[in-house]
């Protein structure tokens, strides 16, 4: 097989099923997404297909607005409202703020919080656990970690019905990684992530009976600008025959599983860790 990507990009047809469409609000309001790191990859394509679906979409960055505006220009193309926020999900105090400036966007859209996808997240150049630094310990477990924490706890106080919300659905992106360890890559990394498998399920045990359903996702080896900001640009196609389906997964490919774990047709599924790994 030809490893090279500029030679094997896949085009896939990407289609979203009618019955994904979200839930609407017994008081007419539309349904709202919140996908923090939505500017690109994963993020970037959960937006795009969750507006195929029906949703209007709030997103968050860090420092690529022009990227973020893309995305945002793309929703609106579809027929729904979009707006993008930059946030550093580490920063509990920017968390409260951008949360508190969507409460206000939406209220006077018509919207609704119905969902988030808590997509923010980081790795690093490739490491033993002897040679990290306190600084990269803290900015993993900070972003990857806690982050994804206060984020999906302000979701809950605007999603439970014991708040007054209409209920709705949180997805937390994982990765294979909390599985198998990443030894001599990236054992940080990895501990987040199976930090936050354990969060989804206690969490979605917590909130069953206020109508949030919580889950959590596991993607493989995925081809996206990730790999590079650890450097190792090439790194999915480099493993791909590492991999059972001898090729690297597409974000539109866990997208596809994003947006139904927060539909209607996912309504009995909480507490679960869905991996998408092309059996590795």
């Amino acid at each position: 097989m030809n490893n090279n990507p500029s030679e094997n990009n896949l085009h896939l047809n990407v289609m979203t099923p009618v019955n994904l469409s979200p839930m609407p609000s017994d008081d007419g309001r539309e349904p709202l997404l919140l996908i923090t790191g939505g500017s690109r990859g994963i993020g970037a394509a959960t937006a795009r297909l969750a507006a195929q679906a029906g949703w209007h979409v709030a997103l968050t960055y860090v420092s690529d607005a022009a990227s973020a505006g893309a995305v945002v220009d793309d929703v609106r193309a579809l027929g729904r409202r979009a707006r993008a926020w930059p946030l550093d999900v580490a920063d509990e105090a920017q968390v409260l703020a951008v949360c508190a400036e969507i409460d206000d966007w939406a209220g006077a859209e018509g919207l609704q919080w119905r969902g988030l996808v808590n997509n923010a997240g980081v790795v690093d150049r490739a490491q033993r656990c002897d040679e990290m630094s306190g600084e990269r310990l803290r900015r993993m477990v900070g972003i990857n970690l806690l982050g994804a924490m206060y984020v999906a706890r302000e979701a809950v106080r605007r999603l439970s019905t014991r708040h007054g919300g209409a209920g709705g659905s949180i997805v937390n992106l994982s990765s294979v990684a909390a599985r198998l360890g990443a030894a001599g890559q990236y054992v940080d990394y990895a501990a987040t992530k199976a930090g936050l498998d354990i969060w989804t399920q206690g969490l979605a045990r917590e909130v069953a009976a206020e109508g949030v359903r919580v889950n959590s996702v596991r993607p493989g080896i995925i081809d996206t600008e990730i790999h590079a900001s650890g450097g190792q640009p090439d790194r999915a196609w480099q493993l791909a025959p590492q991999i059972p389906m001898q090729r690297p997964g597409t974000a539109e490919e866990i997208a596809q599983t994003l947006v139904w774990l927060l539909s209607p047709q996912a309504s009995y599924t909480t507490a679960a860790i869905v991996e998408v790994t092309g059996g590795r």
